[in-house]
């Protein structure tokens, strides 16, 4: 069969009976099915006038739904899909920047999304759920639209848009076409070795390029099974593990550690439903992490490095027998991987500076941006925005993020490097180390410590700690204490902006 170049050509590489979207307490949905209900969308959203080239936004709750309706939308369209815990002004801002054609929304659902979809002009779409049909079947209400939509979607066409954080400054329009989307599947499916036997748990957001390249894409790029769930729950990995029989999840570090600290109790599951391979990324895994879940689960840990302007995956560690590394993020996993210097100079194996890729999963470029792409692009290559060294037998280490390294009156600090060393202490659960204002060195080091349970440690305890291996401009000279880290949306650490959070820039 052909490499598909778009998400209607992907949903043909699954055996018509084969099941490919399951869900807790719900009958699945065969490959057959899921084909039928993305062609029913085409049809009912053509009707309305949407077709290829318009943007339909979706905040649906992760699930069943939420998968088919991303699939289907991209297939015909292009998908937009929200956060549903965003607050009116937030969705009035990213329907009108998307100009978005519509909005799908759940039957009956009211909140900040209607309001803002009200506010903006843009339809709104009922999604009505199937009872009994399998997971992710849904009809849609849909009123006939005044203009045809064009037709003939294919690789080159956007089939999803997403926006970058906007930590620092107004988020940017990431388009990602059908042939990037199928090329980033087809990367974590190779790499991974998946097959048509295997079943993801999918516990990410399905608003987040992770959840919907890794969990999703990938699944059915190999003809296997995705698990969707309503979201991450510590508490009910362990249920869904048992009942589901996965053979793999994918999740970032933060959930990583919250299934951790319930494995003790677990461990009959874990024993009776064993894991071929448990994948992490979207930030940074402390190295003990990865080692603890290894032990625990006695699979593979694979530890990936992805952004959304690569469509997920750039480089990652390998399967067995490869060489895994705790701390690195791996090997080329699909696209080029190479370092460059600040004048756009390619840089030999162990030097430090910018990690740039390029490749078919590559974004084409912002949307509308010309000063953000002519940052972006060098030569071809996109410039990550992360710092790393790739060694000579082609592993990569990341040593921060460009914009996270702390400069303290001259000295540059990494942070991950902070982190390694406080994550080594035996009453540390979880380490972020970032940048506080300081009046005479400009910024200085900080963290934010969350212990393991019923472990103790003090301020002082931890610099001394700390001292031991890092230069003494490294320690950080205020520790707080948290039981939980302040995390963005999708879960990951973010450290720009923590200061303020925590209440820390004064």
């Amino acid at each position: 069969m052909p490499e598909p170049v778009d998400i209607a050509a992907l949903l043909e590489r699954g055996a018509r009976d084969d099941i490919a979207i399951a869900a807790p307490e719900r009958e699945p949905l065969t490959y057959g099915g899921l084909r039928d209900q993305v062609g029913r969308t085409g049809e009912a959203l053509g009707k309305a006038g949407i077709g290829a080239g318009d943007r339909v936004a979706i905040v649906l709750p992760n699930g069943p739904e939420m998968a088919a309706a991303f699939l289907a939308t991209a297939a015909c369209a292009t998908a937009a899909p929200l956060n549903p815990a965003y607050r009116a002004d937030e969705f009035a801002f990213y329907l009108g920047d998307l100009g978005a054609k519509a909005l799908i929304l759940e039957a009956g659902a009211d909140g900040p999304a209607v309001e803002a979809a009200a506010r903006t002009g843009v339809p709104v779409i009922a999604l009505t759920l199937e009872p009994g049909a399998g997971a992710g079947t849904f009809s849609l209400d849909i009123s006939a639209g005044a203009a045809a939509a064009r037709d003939g979607h294919d690789g080159d066409d956007a089939a999803l848009v997403l926006h970058t954080s906007g930590t620092t400054s107004r988020p940017k329009i990431v388009p990602l076409t059908g042939a990037n989307l199928c090329a980033s599947a087809r990367n974590i499916a190779d790499w991974l070795s998946l097959t048509p036997g295997d079943r993801c748990l999918n516990i990410m957001p399905l608003f987040h390029i992770h959840g919907l390249m890794a969990g999703v894409l990938a699944s059915l790029h190999a003809g296997g099974t995705v698990i969707c769930t309503p979201g991450f729950n510590a508490l009910r990995v362990f249920g869904w593990l048992d009942g589901m029989a996965p053979t793999w999840l994918t999740a970032v570090p933060t959930m990583h550690q919250a299934i951790l600290a319930r494995a003790a109790r677990n461990r009959e599951v874990i024993a009776r439903r064993r894991l071929r391979l448990l994948r992490s990324s979207s930030s940074s895994l402390p190295a003990p992490v990865m080692e603890e879940l290894e032990a625990v689960f006695d699979a593979p840990v694979i530890e990936s490095y992805g952004m959304t302007e690569a469509s997920h995956q750039m480089t990652s560690n390998p399967m067995p027998p490869g060489e895994r590394r705790p701390g690195g993020v791996g090997l080329a996993a699909g696209p080029q991987v190479a370092i460059m210097d600040e004048a756009g100079t390619l840089q030999a194996s162990g030097t430090k500076g910018e990690v740039v890729i390029r490749g078919a999963n590559v974004t084409p470029g912002y949307e509308n941006n010309p000063e953000a792409n002519a940052a972006a692009f060098t030569d071809g290559w996109f410039r990550t925005g992360d710092e790393g060294v790739i060694d000579g037998a082609g592993h990569l280490t990341l040593t921060g993020r460009l914009k996270e390294i702390i400069n303290r009156g001259g000295e540059k600090i990494a942070p991950r490097e902070v982190d390694d060393v406080l994550m080594t202490h035996p009453a540390v659960a979880q380490a972020v180390a970032f940048a506080v204002p300081h009046p005479k060195l400009g910024e200085d080091v900080a963290a934010v410590i969350v212990l393991r349970e019923g472990a103790q440690a003090e301020e002082r305890e931890l610099q001394a700690f700390a001292a031991g291996s890092l230069a003494d401009f490294k320690v950080p000279r205020t520790i707080v204490f948290r039981d939980e880290i302040p995390k963005g949306a999708t879960g990951k650490l973010q450290r720009i902006g923590l200061a303020e959070k925590l209440g820390l820039e004064t």
